[in-house]
């Protein structure tokens, strides 16, 4: 086991994250707009060549560099590295947004996480339409773009903006997750969803956003982002108020200040009660 807390960092661990997230930016905008095979994993559940040609980038350069470390991808790793791994394990997606991406709408980044011992140390998202580099080091702040960001100070949720994202099988599964959606919009100033959680998390760093919520997540979707709101003095939790952690499905991101509320509005979904009664 690897301690935290007694351990220093190698400065080329971070530059390695900065620098297969920036090539697979790359990688997405020279092919974004143009024609790309699109497969689907699910019902609605896209993949693209693009998707796979930025993981086998970030494996081949992380492997070279760390021939000891693991690796669990969104597309390549198929049931492997699920649970948290002892060491040192990189946490990527290599495109997250993939269904924005193949629309054509340019909402979508690379999230690069690495954990030891199962805790995010280091975690970098990078939006290539918009150039916006988001880091984060445990210990050491957030980022965006070389500059310190942090959280914004909204003390209630109606005065917040929120955002969310549904799950693939929101088909099968739609009832639980449109109650809460329906309560946050009736308690908040108003609820977006993007189509990319690592991004939605970074907003929620940056201050764009106040908070953010949502179920049925992956590591791969959160490892970075919730790293980098923590370290932009933000609070990440799961539903049930719990630490998060990447292997958590359930998480709620936000500036701290309405974390609480937020809670108790997720608490809401499927009871008939006010929300003044939740206290």
């Amino acid at each position: 086991m690897v301690s935290f807390s007694a351990m220093h960092l190698d400065p080329l661990l971070r530059a390695t994250a900065v620098d297969v997230a920036l090539r697979a930016g790359a990688i997405q905008k020279s092919h974004f707009g143009g024609t790309f095979r699109v497969d689907k994993k699910g019902e609605i559940d896209l993949v693209t060549e693009v998707d796979l040609a930025a993981e086998r980038m970030i494996r081949e350069v992380i492997e070279a560099r760390f021939p000891g470390h693991a690796v669990l991808g969104e597309e390549l790793s198929g049931d492997a590295l699920r649970e948290p791994q002892p060491g040192y394990c990189w946490v990527c997606d290599p495109l997250d947004g993939t269904t924005n991406f193949a629309h054509g709408l340019p909402i979508f980044c690379t999230s690069i996480g690495l954990e030891v011992d199962g805790q995010a140390v280091i975690g970098v998202v990078y939006d290539p339409m918009r150039d916006e580099l988001f880091v984060a080091e445990r210990g050491k702040g957030a980022t965006l773009n070389g500059a310190p960001m942090r959280v914004s100070a909204k003390r209630e949720v109606i005065d917040s903006l929120l955002c969310t994202g549904f799950p693939y099988d929101i088909h099968r599964s739609s009832e639980p997750i449109l109650q809460r959606f329906g309560d946050f919009i009736r308690h908040s100033r108003a609820v977006r969803r993007l189509g990319s959680a690592a991004l939605d998390l970074c907003y929620t760093a940056a201050g764009r956003l106040d908070g953010f919520w949502e179920a049925s997540l992956k590591p791969w979707d959160t490892c970075a982002g919730a790293l980098i709101v923590s370290e932009a003095g933000g609070r990440v939790t799961n539903f049930e108020n719990q630490p998060f952690q990447s292997r958590m499905r359930q998480l709620v991101a936000s500036n701290g200040a309405i974390h609480d509320e937020m809670l108790r509005i997720v608490s809401l979904s499927g009871e008939q009660r006010p929300l003044e009664a939740t206290s």
